[in-house]
This record gives structure tokens, C-alpha cells and sequence, in this order.
């Protein structure tokens, strides 16, 4: 899906991807370097954050201090790196806040003008996961249920907008039935109450969801991915499952206020690039689903245009709105 992408986005590349990138400031970084996370600890976000900080800090020569700041479907942390003018702040951008919230909230920044897409670190799929007590062992199971009962079955989401609840209108659109949205803070705050029955199913990403999978306290139904995912090879695709029409995934990139200098982007992007080609990042990211591909600069900023269009195109067609 993301090689459609960009190929779809190729006349979109500015000319960042032919321009000359001058030498890193000498003194960069000059103190340690944050990098702010829109979600809880323990969301998908957070998980891929962690694994890249944790190996860049010694290629950098400074601490990269991970900061959580959730809420608002990830915007605050990135409303936060628009506004910063210290030269070291840094966003784990999550497709929730770079291309799916400017077409619903009023936003404090503008996406495409106030940061720069830096460094893409990989994609993951949304899982339709669903708590013990539903009687649902299948998604055409589930689809009847919810038939049954317009309405009952109530599904959470880390936020509205977010990708969760993205691919759960899909769903409900493809399958012609009725459900309830409970949008929380986070997606930790959103699976405690999934585990203990509060509420019924959910469409989060693989990294919030793999570890309570594996315990049995959640079940998989299906993965909103072109193809199954290694970790969880014997869930179907939504498609498999009879709805075709429900792709939809997060892809988290670093990005930076668009005021830094190019040579400071092409550092973090040559580093970031590096702990992600190490083994045990590849093996940290991989054991929680995610998919990683090399990707340059020009490349991540013509899927980040190419996404905000086609999020865009979707909202309008299912005419999600903010409640």
C-alpha cells in the first residue's frame, strides 16, 4: 500500500529532495534533545519512540529524552514541537495526528506548513481485537452481533480521529451495522477497560495490543493490513474476512518544526536511519508487529502528503465528524 503511495506522490516532492544539504551546526546538539510523544506510555506510539531514542542518544553525543504529552488524538505533542524554538525538539509523528486530525480539529498548527517529515520509522496494522466475554470468534460473528443488536457493542478508541476510530467507521460502513464509540486518552487507559469488559472490541494497533494477545486476554479477529502479520499469522485480513474495503494502518516518522535547518534534518534522518538498520532495534520493533522500510527524507514527505490527501478523502466519504 505505501509503495502505491508514493508512487502516486511522486510529483508532490518538493525540492528538498535535490537540495544541497550544507554541514551540521558544530554544536548540535548542544544539550539533550526531546522527543515528545502524543499518547500515554504504552501505546503503539510511545513503544516506537522508546526503541529509536534509547539507540540514538550515543550517535547524537546527547540524552534524547522521551516526553509523553497525550491527548487531543496526539496533536498536543505535535502543537508543542510547532511552537518549540529551543533547536532541539523532536515529535514521534503518528499518522493519527499528521494526516487525519487536520481534516476533523481545529488545530493550534498547520500540518503541512509548520513541521517537516524528518525520519520514517516504520507502519503497523490496526488489529479488530475483541474482549473474553463477547461471544464473537470471527468477524462475520461479530458482524452478526452487532445486527442483532444495533448499537449494544461499544468500541474503543485511543481518541477520536485516531486510527482506531478511522478504521472502525470503516468497518461499520463496509459491514452496514451499527456500534458505539468510547474515545479515551490513550490507548492504555482504552485497554484496561476492553480487558475487564467495559467495553467490547477495539481496532487498536498491533504494539498496544500484541502483549495482552499473546496473555489471552484479548482476541484477534482480523488485521486491517493488505497481508496477515507475522506476529499474528493466523489472524485473517479484514479483506479475507469479507470486507475488502477496510485498509487502514499507523505509520509514526520523526518530525521537526519546519525552521530547522536542513542540515540538522539530514543528521537526525542519517541517525535515525542507522538504529533502525541495527538488529536489535529491527528485532524490538518487529516483536510487536511493526513493518520497517528504508525510506529518505523526500520519500517520507511525499507519503506524508499523499496520506493527509487520501485521510481527507475518507473522512469526507464516511462523513466522520468530531461529536
Amino acid at each position: 500500500m505505501q509503495r502505491r503511495i508514493l508512487l502516486a506522490a511522486a510529483a508532490l516532492l518538493p525540492s528538498l529532495a535535490t537540495a544541497q544539504t550544507p554541514p551540521t551546526p558544530p554544536d548540535w546538539p548542544a544539550r539533550p534533545v526531546r522527543m515528545l510523544v502524543g499518547s500515554a506510555p504504552g501505546g503503539g506510539t510511545d513503544a516506537m519512540a522508546r526503541a529509536v531514542a534509547d539507540r540514538l542518544a550515543p550517535l547524537l553525543g546527547q540524552p534524547v529524552i522521551v516526553e509523553n504529552r497525550p491527548g487531543v488524538s496526539n496533536t498536543l505533542a505535535v502543537d508543542m514541537t510547532a511552537k518549540s524554538t529551543d533547536g532541539h525538539t523532536m515529535v514521534m509523528g503518528v499518522v493519527t495526528a499528521h494526516a487525519i486530525a487536520p481534516h476533523l480539529l481545529k488545530l493550534g498548527y498547520d500540518s503541512n506548513r509548520d513541521l517537516v517529515p524528518v525520519a520514517y520509522v516504520g507502519a503497523v496494522p490496526n488489529v479488530l481485537v475483541v474482549g473474553n466475554n463477547l461471544p464473537a470468534n470471527s468477524v462475520q460473528e461479530l458482524v452478526a452481533l452487532a445486527r442483532k443488536e444495533p448499537g449494544r457493542i461499544n468500541f474503543a478508541s485511543s481518541g477520536t480521529g485516531s486510527t482506531q476510530h478511522i478504521a472502525a467507521e470503516m468497518f461499520k460502513d463496509a459491514a452496514g451495522i451499527e456500534l458505539t464509540h468510547v474515545p479515551y486518552k490513550g490507548s492504555a487507559a482504552a485497554l484496561v477497560d476492553l480487558v475487564s469488559g467495559q467495553v467490547q472490541m477495539s481496532f487498536d494497533t498491533m504494539p498496544s495490543v500484541i502483549g495482552q494477545i499473546k496473555a489471552g486476554k484479548l482476541r484477534p479477529l482480523g488485521v486491517t493490513s493488505p497481508r496477515r502479520n507475522a506476529q499474528l499469522p493466523q489472524v485473517p485480513t479484514l479483506a479475507e474476512a469479507g470486507l475488502p474495503g477496510v485498509e487502514i494502518g499507523a505509520w509514526y516518522g520523526i518530525y521537526m518544526p519546519a525552521a530547522t535547518p536542513r542540515a540538522v534534518q539530514a543528521r537526525v534522518h542519517d541517525e535515525v536511519n542507522k538504529v533502525l538498520a541495527m538488529p536489535e532495534t529491527r528485532t524490538r520493533l518487529e516483536a510487536v508487529g511493526a513493518e520497517l522500510q528504508p525510506m529518505g527524507q523526500a520519500e517520507f514527505i511525499a507519503l506524508h502528503n499523499a496520506e493527509y490527501q487520501r485521510f481527507g478523502e475518507i473522512i469526507r466519504k464516511n462523513h466522520i465528524k468530531i461529536d
